[in-house]
């Protein structure tokens, strides 16, 4: 139930919660130029997420940020201005995976096709992903990142902004009903309050350069560890549809 709770209030409509992370610093402007930010409108409301870049036209990110609509916006770091680094694409395909569960977050992963190929450029690349072996364990530190909120009550941020974690082992996850380490990643601060938060939900884990992880729920307060879409599970499916079969 809390899980479900915290998953609410990650889509928020945009003024009243957001991406972002808690206890990280601003990142160096492009630095993650595969970083993507959803703008999705829904029955409910105007709603964000994130994602990252996969291809030109590709972009992944968590299945329950679906919408009626997503605008995907490139090369951003501070959203507040009109910057010329920044592309904005309209959705044309959003394809989850086909046994996603909404109520439980299993297979939490989505694929963005985007109407046209982005630009790449300096502030616009794309990120590699694990293979399917590649299975990230317990121990490795990795980043993740995004905007908005810095604390559960703290006002948003304009700019980028990122947080190191560290993999933690499933067992700190057992607070998590759903929790299934051969699909998830539990992801963490053992030591102190450093999270991703509301509306950082479909960013990306990045270790050492390669996305491992997207974000996909956590706990209201932040101080249990979140929960991670383990993408190296799905990377046959990745390919398949980036193939068009």
């Amino acid at each position: 139930m809390q899980a479900l709770l915290f998953l609410v209030a990650l889509l928020l409509p945009s003024g009243a919660g957001a991406e972002e992370i808690i206890g990280g610093v601003e990142a160096k402007p492009h630095s993650r130029p595969y970083m993507a930010k959803l703008e999705i409108d829904t029955e409910e409301g105007p709603k964000r997420c994130g994602g990252f870049l996969i291809t030109h036209q590709f972009v992944l990110t968590a299945a329950h940020c679906r919408g009626r609509e997503i605008t995907v916006i490139l090369g951003a770091h501070n959203v507040s201005k009109r910057e010329s680094t920044q592309q904005k694409i309209k959705v044309e395909k959003q394809i989850n995976y086909t046994k996603f569960e909404s109520s439980s977050n299993l297979s939490d992963i989505m694929l963005l096709k985007l109407q046209k190929k982005a630009q790449l450029t300096r502030a616009v690349d794309v990120i590699p992903l694990p293979s399917s072996s590649d299975f990230i364990k317990p121990g490795k530190m990795c980043w993740a990142a995004g905007w908005g909120r810095t604390g559960v009550n703290e006002a948003l941020s304009d700019t980028l902004r990122e947080v190191e974690l560290k993999i933690m082992d499933k067992k700190a996850c057992k607070y998590y009903r759903h929790y299934d380490n051969s699909i998830h990643v539990c992801v963490g601060s053992p030591t102190t309050l450093k999270s991703v938060y509301k509306g950082d939900s479909g960013g990306p884990l990045v270790c050492a350069g390669v996305a491992h992880g997207i974000v996909s729920y956590g706990d209201q307060d932040a101080k249990h560890p979140a929960v991670f879409t383990r993408i190296s599970s799905y990377v046959p499916w990745i390919y398949t549809v980036l193939k068009g079969k």
